[in-house]
């Protein structure tokens, strides 16, 4: 959530206002859609990738105001905690050579904010959640010094009522509570951006929520917090829990979590705007002065600034979000399912994945969402983050008999998604040769069953098996882990284990 807001307290006529605000503003996207005022396809596309600052020793480093400001670019933007920073690709066209050159700016960046961050004996580090974070790490005094971070926690701890728990059971089980929303910091994710007409938004919306889970278990990299092995990607169980505002008994009751997957296909992105006020309370009930309705009497387009920060704290997935450009709206579906890293090769292989197969699965005569429960979909999620490369999908059968069978994940890749990658990417119009190098990689992790997850797990238990105790371990993993990231190679090709030690004289 970048939009700037300013701290301060709320009365109960400022969250009745803002009630009144909002519907304005969804009345005013209804007279948008209505009014055919998007603007045309362009085939945009934007990414965003969070970042963890570590020391040599592997250990979180709290100095992201040090950092930036010595990286001095618009580019890189503070986090929730003092440990991350975000950078922003500016958007591009869909075509050519583009995610060549999207590998060429972020290698770029992220040298150097590797180097500036080396003045003050940091480095960063993309992975989902760093493994050498501890309880200590995610507290609130660790929440960066902006007045969004410290408003979003105040209100979302008062709407709680209590600490939040952790309850996530996987490979072991963390069990533990925190005061304050810090832990949600730990979970550092990649965010892909597609710019949509409102005609074809529910068409590219469900195909993403339908291939949401085979993105995670390609690209699965966060299998450890406070020391405990967990799921494979554990940001999704985190992310939720650490930001959970329902009590049990609301729990118990049915109400939904504000971060939450879904429970329906849809049919326009004004159902999913419409959904988030009907079901989430405003946690930042701030009321601009815009009147939204008097903007479009008057020919303009309005900002629709309570809406946009509403949506802007509803968790979803797959998130549908309003803009403007140049003074003309625009919808765009927002993509949040993948973790960080491990290197730039991977984080752009899935990337092409993403893009490639959103576009094929939308654009199918048969679409995969009429044959495929959205139930389905979810439990496939859930089971993605569980399992990893490992997991097995529920999916529709192919020819006429249909019905939903359970696959490997990695055998669903391999043999439907991404033949309809390679088409959707044609269709976009990337040259062969940008295609076939990125699509490649995933086909590799696909054969040999290999991302960014179970390297860490091999390579943490070897680490075991070597002597050195749990949390050496884990630190000497992340180090490998991070010299490994900037040699660039994707994950699939990285040894398995520490290096030998040098033996001396």
């Amino acid at each position: 959530m970048g939009e700037k807001v300013v701290a301060g307290p709320f009365d109960l006529s400022d969250r009745q206002r803002h009630r009144g605000k909002l519907k304005q503003c969804l009345a005013g996207l209804a007279r948008l859609l209505e009014e055919k005022r998007f603007d045309r396809p362009k085939n945009l596309m934007g990414l965003e990738i969070e970042l963890n600052l570590i020391g040599s020793d592997g250990m979180p480093r709290m100095l992201n105001a040090q950092v930036l400001e010595r990286i001095a670019s618009r580019d890189f933007q503070t986090e929730l905690a003092m440990f991350n920073l975000e950078v922003n690709i500016a958007p591009h066209r869909l075509g050519g050579s583009v995610f060549d050159q999207l590998a060429e700016e972020l290698r770029t960046s992220l040298a150097y904010a590797d180097r500036k961050a080396h003045e003050v004996d940091a480095g960063i580090v993309m992975i989902g959640i760093l493994p050498t974070l501890d309880r200590d790490d995610l507290v609130s005094s660790n929440l960066s010094a902006v007045d969004r971070y410290t408003l979003l926690n105040d209100q979302i701890v008062a709407a709680r009522g209590e600490d939040f728990r952790l309850d996530i059971e996987g490979v072991e089980r963390l069990e533990c509570t925190s005061g304050s929303i810090a832990p949600e910091a730990a979970c550092t994710s990649v965010q892909l951006h597609l710019q949509v007409t409102p005609g074809r938004f529910a068409d590219v919306w469900n195909a993403a929520q339908a291939v949401a889970a085979v993105q995670v278990a390609l690209g699965a990299n966060s299998p450890f917090l406070f020391g405990r092995e967990l799921w494979r990607e554990s940001r999704p169980p985190l992310f939720q829990q650490s930001t959970d505002t329902r009590p049990p008994e609301l729990q118990a009751q049915g109400v939904r979590p504000r971060t939450w997957f879904g429970e329906r296909w849809i049919t326009s992105a004004y159902e999913l705007f419409e959904e988030n006020l009907r079901y989430f309370p405003a946690l930042l009930p701030i009321c601009d002065d815009e009147d939204p309705l008097r903007v479009l009497d008057d020919g303009g387009t309005p900002t629709l600034a309570e809406l946009v920060l509403h949506n802007g704290t509803v968790y979803r997935w797959n998130r549908p979000v309003y803009g403007i450009a140049d003074g003309v709206p625009h919808l765009r579906v927002e993509n949040r399912v993948l973790p960080a890293g491990p290197t730039v090769i991977d984080v752009i292989a899935n990337t092409a994945f993403y893009y490639g197969v959103v576009r094929a699965l939308a654009e199918e005569p048969r679409p995969v969402w009429t044959r495929l429960p959205f139930e389905a979909a979810a439990a496939n999620f859930d089971t993605a983050c569980r399992y990893g490369i490992e997991a097995r999908l529920q999916w529709p059968r192919r020819g006429r008999h249909g019905g939903i069978t359970e696959v490997d994940a990695v055998d669903l890749v391999r043999d439907e998604l991404l033949p309809l990658a390679h088409a959707g990417l044609e269709a976009w119009g990337v040259e062969p040769a940008d295609r076939d190098l990125y699509l490649g990689v995933i086909e590799q992790r696909c054969r040999l069953r290999a991302n960014g997850a179970s390297w860490q797990a091999a390579t943490f238990h070897r680490a075991l098996e070597q002597g050195l105790d749990r949390q050496a371990a884990l630190a000497a993993t992340t180090r490998r882990y991070r010299a490994l990231m900037h040699v660039g190679e994707p994950v699939h090709t990285w040894p398995v284990g520490l290096p030998e030690p040098v033996p001396l004289g």
